[in-house]
């Protein structure tokens, strides 16, 4: 698969947000089902007025109900329609979208980008609070209630068996063909002064369920149900644990995707492509993208 851009063609980089809770997640679905792929989508096509759809590429596909604040895509459009639209697309956009998902930033991506292949890293954000009384209203639809006080030190020394190359099948939905090796690159928790406590979550990629599934089984840890060295046990044992609970998604939401020097863009591509596997002394086996 190539990430060179057709002659005649432009690709550009969009930045955006939104609120998850009233999209079916990012990717088109079947008729009726909203998302945000096919909402910018249908709105690129009426502010400039195409004939076709130009299809979006996303750094992270989200599921229904998850957040983002700064997820990235790409889209590839006739150097014309570039031309003509470029000065007041954003604008326009505006003008166009519903207010639950906002486009930041549109411009011409260097050489060689690909808003999936070419992260290096995506991080994600899960809040919660512990509050006997519950979640502040303002904050209902971005902040998880846990009815049990949650002892982040427990947590946090239970993320750090977990953080680096590992086989996360224990942790994910499993698709076909599809490995479940990841690098989590950074799992902590931290308590603010309102009572809120975030899990960050950053790893090269994620599969299905793998952040939500992480933060359930830590809650566990914090209320005391499970010991610290539980979710590592979990996952070293490489299948899904029926006690590991997959939290409500509108906890979650997508903060930051990170790309590496434009020079490097090509080589990011191959290799985000290519088969991996972990090290048989590792207990891996192979998988395919």
């Amino acid at each position: 698969m190539s990430d060179e851009v057709a002659a005649g063609w432009v690709r550009l980089r969009l930045d955006l947000s939104y609120d998850g809770k009233d999209f079916s997640g990012w990717a088109k679905q079947a008729e009726g089902r909203r998302t945000v792929q096919g909402e910018i989508e249908d709105a690129l096509r009426t502010v400039t007025r195409s004939a076709r759809t130009h299809e979006l590429t996303v750094a992270g596909r989200t599921d229904a109900g998850v957040h983002a604040r700064g997820q990235v895509a790409h889209v590839d459009v006739p150097e014309e329609l570039w031309a003509e639209h470029a000065e007041k697309l954003l604008k326009r956009l505006a003008g166009r979208l519903t207010r639950d998902v906002r486009i930041w930033r549109v411009a011409e991506a260097p050489a060689g980008f690909n808003a999936r292949f070419s992260a290096i890293w995506r991080r994600y954000a899960y809040r919660v609070t512990d509050n006997p009384g519950g979640v502040d209203p303002l904050l209902r639809g971005h902040v998880l209630w846990h009815d049990w006080p949650l002892d982040v030190d427990a947590m946090n020394e239970a993320a750090r068996r977990l953080v680096g190359e590992h086989d996360f099948a224990a942790y994910c939905k499993k698709r076909e063909g599809a490995t479940t090796i990841r690098t989590l690159q950074q799992f902590s928790w931290q308590r603010d002064d309102a009572g809120i406590i975030t899990a960050t979550v950053r790893a090269d990629a994620f599969c299905h369920n793998m952040v939500r599934s992480l933060v359930g089984a830590l809650l566990f840890v914090g209320d005391g149900h499970r010991p610290v060295q539980w979710p590592a046990t979990v996952l070293a044992a490489g299948v899904r644990d029926s006690a590991v609970h997959v939290v409500r998604p509108h906890g979650l939401t997508l903060e930051e995707v990170g790309y590496p020097a434009d020079e490097l863009l090509a080589a990011r591509n191959v290799e985000a492509r290519n088969r991996r596997s972990l090290p048989l002394s590792a207990g891996g086996r192979d998988g395919c993208c």
